[in-house]
């Protein structure tokens, strides 16, 4: 149960009723109302902007259309009090029954509490990772590839259909640069010296591997054959390798895409040609000169006639070239046909994860999205910022070119894909991150990882030493639901059972922005109201667990079962497997 859509639902009725007695006028727009926490939990238990965001429509101050709700709002059964707050915003107290029954809730649904219908099936494309295949995944990945996951998770639990999908760019220069490095590498595999990498080839050692590997399958079949012929075998061989690479680093994370989709084939397939064909058609596409942009020059303006997209008309800063010079398709034209593809499949909501750098890509790409959809399809973006590896305060260099970088597979089996997964999510994806080896595996406070499974260990302890102390009692879910929860009295336990109540509003509204990071915040908050409850049994005997009374020691096995199973509903979203025991 959502309380806060149950009163939302309930307010929503009483306006209607409102309506039929002529006190307020009929068919109000009501798509801005909202029930949530107040700001201060001193202001009450729930908080409704019906009578701020209704007034001016409703042609009356919002305090009298406040006096209005007041009234109703009080007869409601599990209503105790009600007050005006400011302007017009209500303010409402409820019956500590109904915050203890949602135990019951959490105790019935287990880790499914929190699931909700909003999404009602609606197909959902997540993109993301999408590195391009020219060496293994690093820390920066690594962040991609979580958010891109928890979000992903965080949309099913909120009742989406979703597919979790892997662009792989294997159709631009770069790949061809990957086909050369790996040839200098085949030939040094059969026994030739190769001196220093020339510049502009990938000098990772990773790609010795692949030389090696291709010497071995083919011998010394491409050392006279001309580039023609070698050079679109070691591409083929480089990118299988490198996404079999790719695809272990993902599982190592417990990373399983749906569908995994090759740029190249999307040209080969004639995609981009039926992509423009539609835009050429509906009058997006045309000959012209840009401008010269002011201030510094973006790599793809020439000045020069060029096949254009009416980027400008959907929302972009300037119209965005076609073609290369060659008469080439530019990245941007099959980024179009790669999502018409994605509209063709029947997805009409895609969000795609990028790195940082991209920011400057967004507007075309949400423009040709609207344009080659004809606005039928919404295109989210959702940028994330860098990581920086630390160790013990110091950072920790990588860089995919020099062959230096630091693999997210080393970053896993040094600290385990747990807390990987935890820590990539404890800052919003457009802020920097800090990932120090040292903190992220320490055990304290500050460590959120630790901090919430240290939550969710204690809580299992409890329950197994209760198991001992009450031995023959039903300490099942069904069996805690019957314990008399009215004997949860102390305000430390009613703020722990408020903030359960409050997970499933948070799975929807984080599912609604998109922000999968608010889990890692809530489960923190739910875990220091956990433990703060926990210190205040140490000080006063009569408020630890398990105690002489047996009534109130089920009453709070009840509720610590339940913080438990709230604390692995949120850890299941991100992807991170709560623990029974700390170590």
């Amino acid at each position: 149960m959502n309380i806060f859509k149950t009163f939302e639902s309930d307010i929503r009725k009483i306006l209607e009723e409102l309506a039929a007695a002529g006190a307020i006028p009929a068919g109000l727009d009501a798509s801005r109302l909202a029930v949530e926490p107040p700001r201060e939990a001193a202001h009450g238990d729930l908080s409704t902007n019906a009578a701020m965001v209704l007034a001016k429509p409703a042609g009356m101050p919002p305090r009298k259309l406040a006096e209005m709700l007041v009234e109703k709002l009080k007869a409601l059964p599990d209503v105790t009090s009600v007050e005006i707050a400011g302007p017009g915003f209500v303010n409402l107290r409820l019956s500590p029954d109904v915050w203890r029954a949602r135990i019951k809730d959490i105790l019935a649904a287990g880790t499914a509490y929190g699931d909700s219908d909003l999404g009602k099936d609606e197909p959902v494309n997540v993109e993301y990772v999408s590195a391009n295949p020219t060496g293994p995944l690093h820390a920066a990945h690594g962040r991609g590839a979580v958010f891109g996951d928890a979000l992903a998770a965080l949309l099913e639990k909120a009742g989406h259909k979703v597919t979790r999908e892997y662009y792989i760019n294997d159709a631009g220069a770069q790949v061809d640069v990957l086909a050369r490095s790996t040839y200098l590498r085949y030939r040094e595999a059969l026994g030739e010296a190769i001196g220093e990498i020339p510049a502009g080839l990938y000098p990772g050692e990773y790609l010795k591997d692949v030389g090696q590997e291709l010497a071995q399958r083919d011998g010394g079949k491409w050392l006279e054959a001309p580039e023609t012929e070698w050079l679109p075998a070691c591409r083929e061989f480089a990118i299988a390798r490198i996404m079999e690479w790719i695809k272990d680093d993902l599982g190592a994370l417990n990373i399983r895409m749906d569908v995994y989709t090759s740029e190249r084939g999307l040209v080969q397939a004639g995609a981009v040609d039926k992509a423009l064909k539609t835009l050429e058609d509906r009058g997006l596409i045309y000959v012209g000169v840009l401008e010269p942009p002011k201030g510094k020059k973006p790599d793809d303006w020439e000045p020069r006639p060029q096949t254009l997209f009416k980027s400008s008309d959907f929302g972009d800063d300037v119209d965005r070239p076609l073609k290369k010079s060659d008469g080439s398709f530019t990245y941007f034209s099959n980024d179009i046909a790669y999502h018409h593809d994605k509209a063709m499949r029947g997805f009409t909501t895609l969000i795609d994860v990028w790195g940082a750098d991209h920011g400057g890509y967004v507007k075309r790409m949400q423009a040709a999205t609207t344009a080659i959809t004809e606005g039928k399809a919404a295109l989210d973006v959702k940028l994330c910022q860098l990581v920086h590896l630390m160790q013990n305060g110091q950072p920790v260099k990588m860089s995919k070119r020099a062959g230096t970088f630091v693999t997210l597979r080393d970053v896993i089996e040094t600290v385990g894909k747990d807390v990987v997964r935890f820590i990539m999510l404890t800052r919003r994806n457009d802020q920097t991150l800090e990932f120090d080896y040292a903190k992220v595996t320490e055990q304290s406070k500050d460590n959120p990882v630790f901090y919430v499974q240290y939550a969710h260990a204690r809580c299992r302890s409890v329950l197994r030493h209760a198991v001992e102390a009450l031995a023959g009692k039903d300490l099942s879910p069904a069996g805690m639901a019957g314990a008399n929860l009215a004997r949860l009295e102390d305000d430390a336990e009613l703020a722990l059972v408020k903030r359960m109540a409050t997970w499933p509003r948070l799975v929807e509204s984080a599912a609604e922005a998109h922000e999968p990071h608010r889990v890692a915040f809530y489960l923190y908050d739910l875990a220091s109201d956990f433990h703060a409850l926990w210190n205040k049994g140490k000080d006063d005997a009569t408020l630890r667990f398990l105690v002489d009374d047996a009534e109130l020691t089920l009453a709070r096995l009840a509720m610590i079962s339940a913080v438990a199973t709230v604390i692995a509903s949120g850890l299941t979203v991100m992807g991170v497997e709560p623990v029974e025991e700390m170590r």
